[in-house]
């Protein structure tokens, strides 16, 4: 199967019939430099391990740099994460109940014919999304991740932009993806995702935040 490679900040690696861990965040959520030397290094590594296939280098090396690479794109989202619960002070809140109404629409939208929706937490600057991508679509064509997100990130971006009465982006250009490896991390990213509002200290019951949805046969 044909797989796909997507670049902003960091490298994404997609592929139909795989199933996923999402955050995207507003523009403003977090500093378009905060997390500069993070980026550095993601690149630097991922250079090195390209170069290191093509030169068809000791496989005991390449796995070095992907531990690195992994050990460095684990802190990276954890800055991340820690960056978008200290910021308080958006231009719009996404835990507005139309917005999230807006948002939670987005993501269901393809339910049942181009990905299965496991889980999602609408949070006041970021989303979670925990989802699967079916191989193909209902014409027979591969599913692409990246197709998915742009079509929810514009949408809702138009829809919101709307209702507030404003212009410009409101999306971050870079998503964070990661791909779902077994049931644990599967569980896992679900836990997550329904937690992020308790452990945000908006509730103390994650089923009293509007945001949350799970899907009934998870």
């Amino acid at each position: 199967m044909k797989k796909e490679a997507y670049r902003n900040n960091l490298p994404h690696f997609q592929q139909p019939g795989q199933a996923y861990f999402i955050t995207w965040s507003l523009k403003d959520a977090v500093p378009g430099k905060a997390l500069q030397s993070y980026t550095g290094k993601l690149q630097y590594l991922k250079n090195q391990m390209e170069l290191y296939k093509h030169n068809k280098s000791d496989k005991i090396n390449i796995d070095m740099l992907k531990n690195q690479y992994n050990i460095v794109r684990k802190k990276y989202i954890k800055a991340y994460d820690d960056l978008l619960a200290l910021n308080k002070c958006m231009e719009v809140d996404l835990s507005k109940r139309e917005h999230t109404q807006i948002i939670l629409k987005a993501v269901n939208f393809w339910d049942g014919v181009r990905l299965k929706n496991l889980a999602c937490c609408v949070m006041p600057n970021h989303v979670h999304w925990v989802l699967e991508i079916f191989e193909k679509d209902e014409s027979g064509n591969p599913v692409y991740l990246q197709d998915i997100l742009q079509s929810v990130k514009r949408h809702t971006a138009n829809k919101i932009n709307k209702l507030e009465q404003r212009r410009g982006s409101l999306w971050q250009k870079e998503s964070f993806d990661t791909t779902i490896r077994n049931e644990r991390h599967l569980y896992n990213a679900v836990e997550y995702t329904l937690n992020n509002p308790v452990n945000a200290g908006f509730v103390t019951n994650r089923n009293d935040w509007p945001g949350n949805f799970l899907c009934e046969n998870f």
